[in-house]
């Protein structure tokens, strides 16, 4: 495989940030400390590497839907490892619906009107940059954004959470905050 290939490192790279972000909000803050995400989102770039003829077929938003269904399935294998004694169907349902509720709250945040083929192109592209703008934020920040954002616990949770007093997360959300829109707003 050349770097020139469509299913080059460089091809796939681009969905990383994006992947990392779609499996923290998964695995949930109680599940992370335990769990490896970089190694799951590797294996997803991996499969998504094996069959580089179907790949190539794909549109950019029928690849990314692919990921995040590759992606689910890696998420609910590493959890069920976990919680093997514990095994439970109901449990690995409700992490693939977990996982396509987090899809559409990103999109959410990223809603326009249009379904166009060129504006689902553009959401697509949003989605990465926010991934990646979310990951160059620092961790504290992101935590909080994440946490009270996409996984909706109230800002006391938070601060159990992080350790950190409630005025001390409001501010960590305000200027990471700030600094998502000022990232986003350079990009877009």
């Amino acid at each position: 495989m050349t770097d020139e290939s469509p299913m080059s490192g460089q091809a796939l790279e681009r969905y990383r940030r994006y992947l990392a972000f779609l499996a923290r909000l998964q695995v949930g803050y109680r599940f992370r400390a335990r769990l490896d995400l970089s190694g799951i989102v590797q294996q997803t770039l991996w499969e998504a590497c094996q069959n580089p003829t179907e790949w190539t077929s794909l549109t950019a938003s029928q690849q990314m839907a692919f990921l995040r269904r590759v992606l689910a399935h890696n998420v609910c294998d590493e959890v069920r490892k976990l919680t093997s004694d514990k095994r439970d169907v109901h449990r690995e349902e409700s992490l693939d619906r977990k996982m396509d509720q987090s899809s559409r709250r990103l999109w959410k945040e990223l809603a326009c009107d249009s379904s166009s083929p060129s504006r689902k192109i553009s959401r697509s592209e949003q989605a990465l940059q926010l991934a990646a703008a979310l990951d160059c934020l620092p961790e504290a920040q992101r935590e909080a954004l994440i946490l009270q954002h996409w996984e909706g616990l109230p800002l006391t949770e938070i601060a159990a959470h992080m350790n950190r007093t409630p005025a001390a997360v409001a501010g960590l959300l305000k200027r990471g905050l700030q600094q998502l829109r000022a990232t986003l707003g350079a990009v877009m």
